[in-house]
């Protein structure tokens, strides 16, 4: 073998090697900004719920949060019955804490309605904030929590961000928005891959995606699956 095919052969594998190395930190890096999606429940029951709670898990949901407030316990217990356990793992309700021993649930979420976890409590606990300072102040002591609203919410009228993008860009900078805190409110295909950007670990969604299913008129809920989908590849 000459010398020159020797230095030939060094080069070759040494394209091949950084060719590698760039493909790994490309790969790397799309993990580190990938966002989880998370949803929450309408306040409210509806007849095909379990079956569209379902069908978003075997899509790929991250996180389900059971939020039914000032509804009686039993109602909650029916629902959990009726979707498979092997997503209960993937559950935060936001009522009657007992709920995640006895359904084996991910886990609670704390909110003005329910501010304190039980004494003997647990595992797994979110919450929720409504300032930069809030999430800065509260997210070394939460699992992740929620940011809202990001924009102005679908789901309640009237209730508008009070965030610039510049604000929400400086406290990704600041790394008080990182990946323990999830954005909420007014996040659909339009402004996800911004929340992407401003470095939010997940994004929140509730209006843009209920929005797509009537339960008095709706024949089938594949609308609300098909723009789950649609948010999940985003995310991702």
């Amino acid at each position: 073998m000459t010398y020159g095919h020797c230095n030939l052969t060094y080069f070759h594998y040494k394209g091949w090697f950084l060719s590698k190395l760039i493909t790994n930190f490309a790969k790397l890096n799309s993990l580190t900004t990938e966002m989880k999606l998370i949803v929450v429940t309408t306040p409210t029951f509806f007849v095909e719920e379990d079956k569209i709670i379902t069908a978003l898990f075997e899509e790929g949901l991250d996180i389900l949060h059971l939020r039914k407030p000032e509804t009686p316990a039993m109602y909650s217990e029916r629902l959990l019955t009726l979707i498979p356990e092997k997503y209960h793992k993937r559950i935060v309700t936001h009522e009657h804490f007992y709920l995640k021993e006895e359904f084996n649930l991910m886990g609670i979420h704390l909110n003005a309605r329910n501010p304190k976890e039980p004494h003997d409590y647990s595992g797994h606990i979110s919450c929720s904030c409504h300032s930069v300072e809030e999430v800065k102040n509260k997210k070394h002591f939460y699992d992740y929590v929620f940011m809202s609203p990001i924009y102005d919410s679908i789901s309640k009228e009237g209730y508008n961000s009070p965030y610039t993008a510049e604000e929400l860009r400086q406290a990704g900078k600041d790394k008080i928005i990182d990946g323990k805190v999830m954005a909420l409110g007014g996040i659909t295909p339009e402004n996800i891959l911004e929340v992407k950007d401003f470095g939010f670990g997940g994004a929140v969604v509730l209006g843009d995606l209920w929005g797509k299913f009537d339960a008095c008129s709706d024949r089938d809920y594949l609308a609300v699956i098909e723009h789950f989908k649609k948010l999940k590849k985003m995310a991702d």
